[in-house]
C-alpha cells in the first residue's frame, strides 16, 4: 500500500515537507498543467490548435442507426443502401446524406441481402 503523505510523523511519511522536497512549483499543492520541470521551447499542450468560434464545444453529430430487425421489409437479394432505405421510408433522405447511415448488429436476419452500408460487428 502507498504511503500517505502528510498524515503525521507516525505514518512514516509526515512532518514538515513530506517528500516533496522544499521550495518550488512541485512543492506546492496543485501543479499547473503546462509545467514540465524545465524550459522547454514548445510544449505540447502549446503544438496543439486553438478552435476558435461558437461550436467548438458541440458533440460531433453520430450517423442514423438502423437496427437489423427493420431490414426484414426487404426481399431476399435485394440490396441495401441509401437510395432503398429511403424508397423503403426508413430514414429521411435529407439526414442520411448529412450524416450518414450506420446499420447496427442488433436481432438477426431471415434473408440473404446485400448491405452496401457501413455495420457494426
Amino acid at each position: 500500500m502507498a504511503k500517505r503523505l502528510g498524515r503525521g510523523y507516525g505514518s512514516g511519511k509526515g512532518g514538515h515537507t513530506v517528500g516533496r522536497g522544499q521550495k518550488g512549483q512541485k512543492s506546492r499543492t496543485k501543479i499547473h498543467i503546462l509545467f514540465e520541470g524545465q524550459k522547454v521551447k514548445k510544449s505540447l499542450l502549446k503544438k496543439l490548435p486553438l478552435l476558435r468560434g461558437k461550436g467548438k464545444f458541440l458533440a460531433k453529430r453520430k450517423p442514423i442507426t438502423i437496427s437489423l430487425t427493420k431490414l426484414e421489409v426487404f426481399k431476399k437479394g435485394d440490396k441495401v443502401n441509401i437510395e432503398s432505405l429511403v424508397k423503403k421510408g426508413l430514414i429521411n433522405e435529407k439526414d442520411a446524406k448529412k450524416y450518414g447511415i450506420k446499420i447496427l448488429g442488433k436481432g438477426k436476419l431471415k434473408e440473404d441481402l446485400e448491405i452496401l452500408v457501413p455495420m457494426s460487428k
